[in-house]
C-alpha cells in the first residue's frame, strides 16, 4: 500500500537490463584499450627492438636527457659506450636509452 511501483520491482532483472547498465562501462574500457594501451604497447615493442639493434654510429637519447653517438655496442652487453662530446666517451646502461634519434645507414 505504501510501496511505489518503482521499488516493487524484483532486484534481479533481465539480461537486457544488465547489458544496458554495464554496456557503457564496457564500451569505455574497450575504447580506452584501443586508444591508449595498444599504441603504447606497440611503441614499447618498437623501442625495445631499436635498443637491442644499436650499433656504432647511432645517435641516442638517454633517460637523463644526454644525447650522444654510440661508439661501442656489443650484442648482449648491458652497457654501451656513448660519445657525448668530442673525445668524451661515457659508459651507459643500455636500458636507460629512451630513444634512437638517428641511425647510421
Amino acid at each position: 500500500m505504501f510501496v511505489t511501483p518503482a521499488y516493487a520491482a524484483a532486484p534481479g532483472g533481465s539480461a537486457i537490463t544488465t547489458l544496458v547498465q554495464w554496456g557503457p562501462i564496457i564500451l569505455m574500457a574497450a575504447v580506452f584499450y584501443f586508444l591508449l594501451v595498444l599504441p603504447q604497447q606497440k611503441q614499447q615493442k618498437k623501442l625495445k627492438a631499436q635498443i637491442s639493434a644499436l650499433k656504432r654510429g647511432d645517435k641516442v637519447v638517454t633517460a637523463g636527457g644526454i644525447v650522444g653517438t654510440v661508439k661501442k655496442a656489443a650484442d648482449g652487453a648491458s652497457e654501451i659506450e656513448v660519445e657525448i662530446a668530442p673525445n668524451v666517451v661515457v659508459s651507459v646502461v643500455r636500458s636507460t636509452v629512451t630513444g634512437v634519434v638517428g641511425a647510421k645507414s
